[in-house]
């Protein structure tokens, strides 16, 4: 059995999911935006949670894609990875101890960035060459 990245228990893991996604669904940019395609918000959250319990705590219940997630809802961007990391990290602070919350906000970063520039690099580009300048 692989130990866990940082000490976090599937209890924490459900219950940064459930406070993260309530403020998601209260926030001027990012709420519209899921609304639009999350239809059964326990369903999603469960997903999400299965996601970070395999990121963290290596189980192996979750199969999804989040690359291809995102890229086929059409409406994620760039610029809506920062908002979502610093809603992210609020929610870290609030409800996990510090050295808890510090690793995870780690993990969320990496996997936010590689995300952000997927959505950049596949969708956002602007067609031509390069300008290397």
């Amino acid at each position: 059995m692989i130990p866990p990245r940082f000490p976090v228990t599937p209890d924490q893991i459900d219950r940064v999911v459930a406070v993260f996604y309530a403020a998601i669904r209260r926030h001027e940019v990012l709420g519209p935006v899921f609304a639009r395609h999350v239809t059964d918000w326990p369903e999603h959250e469960e997903k999400i949670a299965r996601f970070w319990k395999n990121a963290i705590l290596y189980e192996r219940n979750y199969d999804g894609n989040p690359m291809q997630a995102h890229m086929r809802a059409g409406d994620v961007h760039a610029q809506h990875f920062a908002p979502w990391l610093m809603l992210f990290d609020e929610t870290l602070r609030r409800t996990l101890p510090d050295e808890v919350a510090q690793a995870w906000s780690q993990l969320a970063h990496r996997i936010g960035a590689g995300l952000r520039m997927g959505v950049e690099d596949l969708r956002e580009r602007v067609p031509g060459p390069p300008v290397l300048r």
